[in-house]
């Protein structure tokens, strides 16, 4: 007997792409326990008219799949029919590799037999490479496109179907098909077009591909250049020349309603255009025929060749006469209609026709793009209607030819979306010159709150072209930025508060002006929509005022983890501020934050029941938070370093953890007891995971080996060999045969977990791959690397499916939904991403903003004051001053490390991009991007007399260069990870401060490792010689500072810092030694009493500190991003140095529409709340 769940399989199945929408399953599910739509309706809070009209939209979509008719009386017997009969059928696949992108359903097509023909003919037999389908609006090109591409496909290697109705530029098309048609083999693209397209061109010319651009009139001029570009998209042009005129084996078939001119320029042999012209009477018969119009054949006749056998037309002239002349063709063409003259004229007439909830809706529907659900027109709707009023309408609107349904969303025809569109942009716009808002109030011009990439849309589609007109014919911002200041006083006079999305549009045409935002009034209005992330409000005023449905930055660091709630609701963020951040991933809206951490929070987990937030961090703790409440309920502390990785029992209340100090430990999650600990690993562990029955635990290690452990003794039952590198990530597959693991070799392999037998090696990242994880069904695999990409992989054949590419910062975690239908994914450029697992596209972007100071630099000249940062900036200020006098921009990630040439010259960086960069000071020109470290740059410093410059990695080498050629002159291999290096005074030592807790003291002419220094129990984190060369001081995360006299090699004293030390500093006249770290305190020791002074006043970890070159001023910087200086006598704090942040002197005084997680964001970030 057949089951719900082979039910489901079966419909899978049958659809394919067309898979069913969650609401469809609901019912379905519902159906086969023998609900009725009453009771379906109570159970899911929903109208019964409609449940009953999904009902029937179901039964219908399974009729035409199956073949027979199908009901909610029948629809199991005809299934099981089906898995006797059929099955064999629709387990069949084409080969092709395709994207159908947005191309509509074709299953009812008709007619078009003679051109379906010649494009065929064109396409396969006469090898065309270039092939463009005109006509005018409405005529079926799009359709058409789809239906041959349906046709031919199994003739082609690979086919992509695009529609250019929202005018994306040619960079954005390219960058999307170059990884497909490579098979995400390629995705490490050109900077340029030109480059983009000669890899096209390459594909095009190596495989034979089949490429269909619908709307192409969108990307062309209006008006008199007909078949020319607008600004911005002449490249469309030179792809088009390139497919015609060059030799290659694809074709590219395009749809327009106007010709491009090189299509008019190029048409011969192998470059063709057709022009599709109405349908004849026997085809529009077949098309009308759901209709039931009633006329005889002359009558038919003329009714057809009054609208051209258009079929759009023709279907929204049908719809008039069924609702007004009782479906009576010939009483229709008695009324004197006028002949058909153009879409517009039609659908001027229906529009008109519509109440005014209809055309509010079906301006919400033209503003979301891909369609809009009764939930979220009912929620966007201003002032809120009776949910059955809304279904009225829709219902009405459904009847009409202008409105489609797909699935559980209504959306339009391209034509009425343009129509629409159109219609309002030019009632806001006659709104502005009669300075009466209505529609502007009524409804959004973009939406905040809706995918990224719709939201692109909507600005490229609606937002500008209303400032184009606005600005029409100076193209003048300035006088628009003040009709728009105007705007909002007689909003605040006329409106208030009132709900509306007013003052939302106005501050987001503001921000797409780029106008300078700073003292702009938005106290006491309804600001709805206002898409504010990465925007900076200086002191702009928002009290009073209504955020609902806006979005702002967060205070988010790098992303260090992510993890889902088990029912999918809630989104977790882990970061280098030593925060967990969560959201409701509906919304996107902060929830609670969870502050404690000391360090880095380098992973996070959900306990099975959700009830709880396990955290793992630098600070070598674990802790346990209320996912509830965001309080610490218990802090862990046996880990000696690091704790890297957490993991939580499925099975029962136990919680596994591993680190640096290559140890896993096994906790009672309830109690906190420590349970067990498994040791076995030679270096740093830095993953583990529990198998789905919680008997055994996988862990990966710097050690490049993955061992497997038994939970209950604490036995390692095996180990695995096979990476040639760190082993990053392990992961059990959901049915716990298989085991994956990446790699910093670039790697993933899967394992068998029974034999150990590697079963496959995938390759295709092109850096170390960080993250690694399957799909809940265990059919798919998700990877995230320091590449900056993501990769979804298909297990069965090891291919790689998609290649996710929007971030642009190593990607160190990624992560399925429960339910496997979107991806999480975190990443150094200090962003959150949800992602469709489906489609790749990405949903939603969480912007974080941070700008802990990393290191400062004085130059010997003292007039200077270099500091780096997590914004990936180095910035030059006034040491006099405190003003910053410029900025250095060119590095992808953290700075971490600068330093100035003898002269003042120069300047170099390090950064977690692996680069160090040379500037020239006085022009903040990058001179040489040095290239050859394979991982974080954390030290770089000049040799005295400014011919050489060292750099330190992660990689663990010290490299030494030619800061003027860029030509790396000497290699140092250490045995460990390089924290700090420095110069000796004459240049004849290279002192390295490492991860193995050692000093190495190197001759940078030879190479030579001369002596070690021995005596820190934890890494080195930075060191510093005196001005005499004699001695040298270093700190360590073993909490003291040591100094060391270099003739013997001894340590000479020993100072207790008490906490971690991040930084280190001898003073130009070795009276004093620094020290900054994790207790927020800055310590200066007097060399010669012995007295400790202790500056306070920093809000977070130091990480640098550095004396100036008279030894009078103390410079720290913090990761509460701040810099002081300090009067080394007095200890005073006499200056500090912060960049601006994005929301300083922001006014959020009693606002309301946003949580309380969210106003501590704002806060976080520079506003102010004066209650």
């Amino acid at each position: 007997m057949i089951t719900i769940e082979d039910a489901l399989d079966v419909l899978d199945r049958v659809l394919q792409q067309d898979r069913l929408t969650h609401l469809q399953e609901v019912v379905f599910r519902c159906a086969w326990e023998g609900m009725t739509y009453e009771q379906i309706a109570t159970a899911e809070d929903y109208d019964p008219d409609y449940i009953k009209l999904v009902g029937a939209q179901l039964w219908q979509l399974l009729s035409d799949r199956l073949g027979q008719r199908v009901t909610k009386s029948n629809f199991r017997v005809a299934l099981r029919q089906f898995t006797q009969v059929d099955r064999p059928k629709v387990s069949t696949i084409s080969q092709t590799l395709a994207d159908w992108g947005e191309a509509v359903d074709v299953s009812g097509f008709c007619g078009r037999i003679q051109e379906l023909a010649l494009l065929d003919r064109a396409l396969t037999e006469e090898q065309c490479r270039f092939v463009t389908i005109l006509g005018m609006g409405g005529i079926g090109k799009t359709v058409l496109s789809v239906k041959l591409a349906r046709q031919v496909e199994g003739r082609f290697e690979a086919v992509i179907w695009r529609s250019l109705q929202d005018a994306p530029p040619l960079d954005v098309i390219l960058s999307d098909w170059i990884p497909f048609l490579s098979r995400q083999q390629e995705t490490e693209l050109p900077d340029t077009v030109d480059g983009k397209l000669a890899r096209l061109m390459h594909y095009l010319r190596s495989s034979r591909c089949l490429l269909i651009l619908d709307n192409v009139e969108s990307i062309l001029e209006i008006g008199d250049r007909a078949g020319h570009y607008p600004i911005g998209y002449e490249s469309y042009g030179e792809l088009f020349r390139r497919i015609g005129e060059t030799v290659h084996q694809s074709c590219l078939v395009l749809t327009s309603r106007e010709k491009p001119k090189e299509v008019a320029a190029l048409e011969g042999q192998f470059v063709r255009s057709i022009r599709l012209e109405g349908l004849d009477t026997t085809e529009a018969g077949e098309f009308l025929k759901p209709k039931r119009l009633e006329a005889s054949s002359k009558t038919f006749q003329r009714f057809i060749n009054l609208y051209g056998g258009n079929p759009l037309a023709l279907k929204i002239a049908a719809s008039t006469i069924q609702d007004l002349f009782d479906s009576d063709v010939g009483e229709f063409l008695t009324q004197g209609t006028a002949v058909f003259g153009g879409i517009s004229d039609l659908l001027d007439e229906q529009f008109d026709r519509l109440s005014d909830l209809e055309q509010q809706i079906m301006y919400w529907i033209a503003i979301d793009r891909d369609g809009a659900s009764l939930s979220e027109l009912a929620d966007d709707l201003v002032p809120t209607i009776p949910k059955r009023q809304l279904i009225e309408a829709l219902a009405s609107l459904a009847r009409r030819p202008i409105v489609e349904k797909r699935g559980s969303k209504f959306t339009q025809q391209p034509v009425v979306m343009e129509y629409v569109i159109d219609r309002f942009i030019d009632q806001i716009y006659q709104e502005f010159c009669s300075e009466s808002f209505q529609l502007l109030m009524s409804h959004a011009l973009i939406k905040a709150t809706v995918e990224d990439h719709i939201r692109d849309r909507q600005i490229r589609m609606i937002m500008q072209p209303l400032i184009d007109r606005l600005t029409a014919p100076t193209h003048c911002h300035t006088d628009l930025e003040d009709k728009l200041k105007n705007v909002l006083v007689k909003l605040r006079q006329h409106y208030g508060c009132a709900p509306g999305y007013a003052a939302g549009n106005i501050l987001n045409l503001l921000c797409c002006l780029k106008t300078d935002l700073t003292n702009y009034d938005f106290s006491d209005l309804a600001v709805w929509q206002a898409q504010l992330q990465g925007v900076n409000l200086h002191q702009v005023n928002f009290a009073n005022a209504d955020l609902k449905k806006s979005v702002f930055s967060e205070t988010l660091g790098n992303v260090w983890s992510v993890a889902f709630s088990p029912d999918g609701a809630t989104l977790a963020a882990s970061d280098t501020a030593g925060t967990i951040h969560l959201w409701n991933v509906l919304d996107g809206q902060k929830i609670l934050t969870c502050d404690g951490h000391q360090h880095w929070v380098c992973e996070i987990a959900f306990s099975p029941d959700g009830n709880f937030i396990v955290s793992a961090s630098g600070d070598n703790t674990i802790k346990i938070w209320s996912a509830k409440t965001g309080g610490c309920l218990r802090t862990l502390t046996e880990h000696q370093d690091w704790v890297i990785s957490i993991a939580v029992s499925p099975t029962a209340p136990i919680l596994a953890s591993s680190g640096a100090d290559r140890t896993i430990r096994l906790w009672d999650l309830n109690t906190g007891k420590p349970l067990r600990v498994l040791e076995g690993h030679q270096h740093w562990i830095c993953k583990i995971a529990f198998s789905p029955d919680g008997q055994t635990i996988a862990s990966g290690s710097d050690d490049r080996t993955i061992k497997l452990w038994d939970v209950k003794t604490g036995d390692c039952l095996k180990t695995i060999e096979g990476h040639t590198n760190t082993v990053r990530c392990v992961a059990f597959s959901p049915d716990g045969t298989m085991l994956a693991s990446s790699s910093e070799d670039a790697t993933i392999k899967l394992w068998e977990i029974e034999t150990s037998h590697c079963i496959r090696t995938l390759a295709g990242h092109l850096n170390q791959v960080r993250c690694v994880n399957f799909s809940p069904d265990g059919t798919l695999l998700l990877s995230g690397s320091f590449d900056e990409t993501i990769k979804l992989w298909d297990l069965a054949s090891g291919k790689c499916l998609r290649t996710l590419q929007q971030h642009r910062g190593i990607v160190r975690s990624a992560i399925f939904s429960p339910t496997g239908n979107m991806i999480a994914s975190g990443s150094a450029d200090q962003s959150v991403r949800l992602w469709h697992t489906q489609t790749g596209e990405c949903c939603k972007t969480l912007q974080g903003y941070t700008n802990f100071v990393l290191s400062v630099e004085f130059s010997f000249d003292n007039q200077y004051l270099a500091t780096t940062s997590t914004d990936q900036t180095v910035n030059l200020w006034d040491s006099q001053t405190g003003t910053c006098v410029s900025s250095f921009y060119g590095h992808e990630n953290w700075v971490w490390t600068v330093a100035f040439s003898p002269d003042d010259q120069l300047l170099a960086s390090g950064s977690f991009d692996y680069t160090i960069r040379v500037w020239e000071r006085s022009t903040n020109q990058c001179l040489k991007v040095l290239r050859g470290h394979t991982n974080w740059v954390w030290s770089v410093a000049f040799s005295p007399n400014g011919t050489t410059l060292a750099s330190g990695s992660f990689d663990q080498t010290i490299r030494l260069w030619n800061p003027n050629t860029g030509e790396c002159l000497h290699i140092l291999a250490a045995q460990s990870r390089i924290w700090s290096i420095a110069y000796s005074p004459d240049g004849e030592f290279l002192a390295s401060g490492e991860e193995n807790h050692l000093i190495h003291l190197w001759n940078p002419h030879t190479g030579q490792c001369l002596q070690t220094l021995q005596g820190h129990t934890h890494r080195v984190m930075s060191i510093a010689f005196s001005a005499d060369g004699k001695r040298l001081v270093s700190g360590s995360e073993d909490g003291t500072v040591r100094i060391w006299d270099l003739k013997s090699g001894q340590c000479e004293s020993v100072f207790q810092s008490g906490d971690r030390i991040m930084s280190v500093a001898f003073s130009e006249n070795s009276h004093y030694i620094a020290s900054g770290g994790v207790n927020q305190t800055v310590k200066v020791w007097d060399l010669k009493s012995g007295d400790c002074q202790i500056l306070r006043g920093h809000l977070d970890s130091i990480w640098s500190v550095k004396f100036d070159r008279d030894s009078s001023i103390l410079a720290s910087g913090s990761e509460d991003q701040t810099v002081r200086l300090w009067n080394v006598e007095t200890g005073e704090c006499v200056k500090i140095l912060q960049k601006p942040q994005p929301y300083d002197g922001m006014n959020i005084t009693n606002v309301s529409g946003i949580t309380n997680a969210q106003k501590t964001t704002l806060k976080a970030l520079g506003a102010i709340d004066v209650y």
